[in-house]
């Protein structure tokens, strides 16, 4: 199975600002930081916003942060909720197979899918950060900009 990019980035913005320990980077330092366009950041820094997992403070002092929520979440779960219940294969798509009423491979890829999911369940994204990828996200793109 292969994330979407979306996913990727939203898993690597919760993992950067789950070492971040006192200034508060903006949507536009971390999109720097990650190297990755500003406007794709905004759109996964939102979707964490309505998850509840970031909360975005504006103003002098503002930026973004990581709730407690964002703090202990499966990884599993978010790539759940990101990636969304889509199966592996599209079965059903603008040429139909022919074999989808009676075939085994779609359950199968079905439950490996869930598998795949299962196996990111027990990885929260406090535990992503762990050394030694947390002193080296520290160090990734740490030039403030004004």
């Amino acid at each position: 199975m292969r994330l979407t990019r979306f996913t990727d980035l939203a898993l690597r913005v919760l993992m950067r600002l789950a070492v971040e320990e006192a200034d508060l980077p903006t949507t536009r330092e971390v999109a720097g930081a990650m190297e990755v366009p500003y406007t794709h950041t905004a759109k996964v820094v939102a979707k964490l916003q309505h998850l509840g997992l970031v909360e975005a403070r504006r103003g002098r002092g503002g930026g973004l942060a990581l709730t407690a929520a964002g703090r202990r979440a499966s990884v599993g779960g978010l790539v759940r909720e990101l990636e969304g219940a889509g199966d592996v294969v599209d079965c059903d798509g603008t040429t139909p197979c022919p074999l989808r009423s009676a075939c085994i491979l779609r359950g199968a890829l079905r439950g490996a899918q869930e598998a795949f999911f299962a196996a990111l369940d027990p990885l929260t994204v406090e535990s992503l950060v762990a050394a030694p990828t947390g002193p080296l996200l520290l160090g990734i793109g740490t030039t403030r900009t004004s």
